[in-house]
């Protein structure tokens, strides 16, 4: 059972096939390239299915993040952590004209307390590409730092940089 999470402005929800044409439009623009895309229409249901089934096999995962005045989704964000990550990643993409209205934060606040305190996580990493300045500035809000450790989940992909949220402190 894949619990929810409610903030001030945001239901965290399992993703479902609901939220499929939010990602398909998502996976075919270029706000997805810091993840993998731009991708074709099929990958959406794909990535449905892969944050459901991390979710079984790891016991954490991504959720769909909804704003409860509109019910609009308005990105996935949550843990991820598929090998050969070094640690659980708190992840985050939003979808178009919802960047900047601070739910990235907002939903990684409420990811990081999940983490802490369900799953008695101590650490995780954000990897984020050099170039995301968006998510960096996120990391940053959520307090975490760069470590200056690079990774690269994929030999012939680009590097990423090890940004580390510390779970036995207070949190900014």
């Amino acid at each position: 059972m894949i619990p929810s999470l409610t903030t001030d402005r945001l239901h965290l929800v399992p993703p479902s096939l609901a939220h499929l044409p939010s990602e398909r439009e998502f996976l075919a623009s270029e706000r997805s390239s810091f993840v993998g895309g731009p991708a074709p229409r099929h990958k959406a249901w794909r990535v449905i299915a892969l944050h459901l089934g991390h979710w079984q096999i790891l016991g954490f995962g991504m959720w769909a993040a909804i704003e409860r005045d509109s019910g609009t989704p308005v990105g996935l964000v949550g843990l991820w952590g598929p090998e050969p990550w070094p640690m659980p990643e708190l992840g985050y993409h939003l979808y178009e004209g919802a960047e900047g209205k601070g739910y990235a934060t907002e939903a990684g606040r409420a990811v990081l307390d999940f983490a802490r305190d369900r799953l008695g996580m101590t650490d995780l990493a954000s990897m984020i590409d050099p170039a995301n300045t968006a998510s960096q500035s996120v990391a940053r809000r959520l307090g975490a730092q760069n470590t200056g450790t690079e990774f690269r989940a994929d030999p012939e992909g680009k590097p990423v940089e090890i940004w580390r949220h510390d779970l036995t402190g207070e949190r900014p």
